[in-house]
């Protein structure tokens, strides 16, 4: 395809959809599984949770970068954008709280798991209520009442807090009327009440203080009381000059809890008086007041569902499969100098991972370990090796991203811990997040140097491999496990490395490449042979690929995405995206795997596949470091196509399509699951 060309298909590229319209409209499709009748009870309350963690971080990162770009000119986003995306989210939360309060609780209701109110409660249960309160919950809080000699407490971000209005005198004769209740965060905010029986019941920490609010002012009438939760800008941002990277975000994790309001949650019958005041105290506008019919924040009730014993109510549990290619007994060194080995985790298992770093601690020939650490958890077998590792006086090299949000504190933690035992810790490239995952062992072997290394689409946590569908590929490929050493070695000497020899890496070559083989794909059909791309990611929003990928399409190129989450893409619009089909899965687990796949004739010889830990926005492109590594393995290659694109193509269960206006629509409910398709599959396998 001509540059012309390529420049006149771009002219027509369609309007893009805005990302964080895009964001909330995932979030409606992740609401709507909480109403499929399909799905057990309980994981339809969970799917009510993952809305509101969503929705928390949407204020805490997403809904904070346009309110600062609102209030600078230039930037494209007005105060009316602003109150638009406001009043989007009021509409979802609105439709949240309805399916909580008007289906799912019903329905677990008739399934005989109750949350009781206090009217509602016979007197056995109310004095376990009161023994509770008096022992477990009153010696935790202080009500504070307001004056000039007691000011407006300290709120931390998304906490539990009480506001009530008071009436009467206090113990000075004055009439003081507000009083603030901070509820600690230690407390457990769903409790099951003793019974016998089939029916459970259970009683919230919101309606236990509630019941009790007055005997925390005694002496004075409680008039009206709400109970609210403000959400605060909780990004932590490090300048570029600074000495010490761990140092500043310690420091900055000790004040990210009482960073800038942006959201105010009352229950609907909290007084007018009362959430103007809250929004007066937090600084915040009428739009910044979310009143919620329930809970103020539905998160914790992840508890009921841990607390409940209802089996039946929950999705069957699934062990994952041992990887066939991979004899238990055999050593994984042995098994990677036979050839690649491909884990499509949660089917299969992530022990291997874990086998594969306890084998190189434990084998005298082998002499470093290195790896990116993004987001291990605060509990981490993997992390444990390396310090195993690091003991026993191997060279261990970790990079720890000290960024990866809301993880900070414990990989900050894991860096202190591996440095205390000799590891050599780096924490990447300031401005830029390593999100890269890469685990390198090389190892003596008849006098020379051999490398093995583990490439990933996801994290190094054995706790989401059992959730998020990702990929791990262990190679022993020269070029790759040369690339992958580079990588480290740049990482850590910050120097100028040889060009890597198949590895794609952010934010150097990979952008460059993608464009690169989206514009083959789009000359091969402008020249009339078969062109064709598929693409599985989590997110797409960079503007040079979505152009590029239209004017492939204009070319001639069938395109199929499969985007879990934002997509900024219009596909079958008119005379601009008809050839290109946008797609998302929802399902029992997270699509995270990210795979790229151009095919530019007839032959073998005439395709190409990435894995990837990269989605395509411009914040992977050139904000972090990344990597995508070809799959040469013919093998492998259609492994990853037969299980990880074309069962989410055929997809007629969890399937949701994008229309040119933005919208989704479900595919349809009686047709098979990709999800489900490869649990069945791997299940016989164990």
């Amino acid at each position: 395809m001509t540059t012309q060309t390529v420049e006149g298909a771009m002219a027509s590229v369609p309007p893009l959809l805005n990302r964080e319209s895009a964001i909330l409209e995932f979030n409606r499709r992740v609401l709507e599984q909480a109403r499929r009748s399909d799905v057990p009870l309980l994981e339809r309350l969970r799917y009510v949770c993952i809305v509101s963690s969503n929705l928390d971080e949407f204020f805490e990162v997403r809904f904070v970068d346009n309110l600062e770009a609102s209030r600078r000119p230039g930037t494209g986003v007005s105060a009316a954008d602003i109150d638009a995306l406001a009043a989007s989210v009021h509409a979802l939360i609105d439709t949240q709280y309805a399916i909580f309060n008007g289906e799912v609780m019903p329905a677990l209701v008739a399934h005989g798991i109750r949350i009781v109110n206090h009217a509602d409660r016979s007197e056995a249960e109310r004095r376990w209520v009161d023994r509770f309160f008096e022992s477990q919950v009153r010696p935790l809080l202080v009500p504070v009442g307001l004056d000039p000699a007691h000011p407006f407490p300290q709120v931390a971000n998304k906490s539990l807090n009480f506001i009530a209005r008071l009436g009467g005198k206090d113990a000075f004769g004055r009439r003081n009327t507000v009083a603030i209740v901070k509820v600690p965060r230690v407390l457990p905010r769903v409790m099951r009440l003793p019974g016998k029986g089939t029916e459970q019941s259970f009683v919230l920490l919101t309606s236990v203080i509630r019941a009790h609010l007055g005997e925390l002012f005694p002496g004075r009438e409680v008039e009206a009381f709400s109970q609210f939760r403000i959400t605060r800008d909780s990004d932590l941002e490090v300048d570029a000059d600074v000495s010490n990277l761990r140092q500043a975000l310690r420091s900055g994790l000790t004040t990210r809890h009482f960073g800038q309001a942006v959201r105010l949650e009352v229950v609907n019958t909290c007084p007018v008086e009362l959430s103007e005041f809250l929004l007066k105290q937090f600084n915040l506008p009428d739009t910044a007041l979310y009143k919620v019919n329930g809970p103020v924040n539905l998160v914790r009730m992840n508890e009921l569902i841990a607390l409940a014993d209802a089996p039946q109510l929950r999705f069957p549990p699934f062990e994952p499969a041992w990887p066939a290619s991979l004899p238990r007994q055999q050593s994984m060194f042995d098994r990677l100098r036979a050839g690649d080995l491909m884990l499509h985790q949660p089917f299969e298992s992530f022990e291997p991972v874990v086998q594969f770093v306890r084998e190189a601690v434990a084998d005298p020939a082998v002499l470093a370990i290195k790896q990116t650490i993004y987001r291990a958890g605060s509990e981490s077998p993997l992390m444990d090796l390396l310090i195993e590792a690091a003991r026993r006086g191997k060279e261990v090299m970790a990079v720890v991203e000290l960024q990866a949000r809301f993880d900070e504190e414990a990989n900050i933690n894991w860096a202190e811990r591996l440095e205390a035992v000799g590891a050599q810790v780096v924490y990447g490239v300031v401005g830029l997040k390593t999100h890269a995952k890469l685990l390198l062992v090389t190892r003596r072997e008849d006098g020379k140097l051999k490398r093995y290394a583990h490439l990933s689409t996801g994290n190094y946590n054995p706790n989401t491999a059992r959730l998020y569908t990702d990929i791990g590929y262990f190679t022993a490929d020269p070029d790759l496990t040369a690339d992958a050493d580079a990588v480290f070695q740049q990482l850590a000497s910050l120097g100028r490395t040889r060009p890597l020899r198949t590895m794609l890496q952010a934010p150097f070559t990979l952008h460059k490449q993608m464009l690169a083989q989206v514009a083959r794909v789009a000359e091969a059909a402008a020249a009339g042979r078969p062109a064709r791309i598929v693409v599985k990611i989590n997110a797409l929003t960079d503007v040079p690929l979505i152009e590029a990928l239209v004017a492939a399409a204009q070319a001639g190129a069938d395109i199929d995405l499969i985007v879990r989450g934002a997509c900024m893409l219009q596909p079958g619009v008119a005379g601009a995206t008809e050839r290109i089909r946008v797609r998302s899965i929802v399902g029992r687990f997270l699509e995270h795997s990210r795979v790229a796949y151009f095919r530019w004739g007839p032959g073998e010889e005439d395709e190409a596949l990435f894995l990837s830990s990269a989605d395509w926005m411009g914040r992977n492109m050139y904000g972090r470091i990344e990597v995508a590594w070809p799959v040469r393995d013919a093998k492998l290659r259609q492994r990853v196509i037969d299980e990880c694109l074309v069962p989410y193509l055929l997809d007629g269960q969890d399937a949701w399509t994008l229309a040119a206006d933005g919208s989704y629509s479900r595919v349809g409910i009686d047709g098979p699951s990709a999800q489900q398709a490869l649990m069945h599959r791997y299940a016989e396998r164990r």
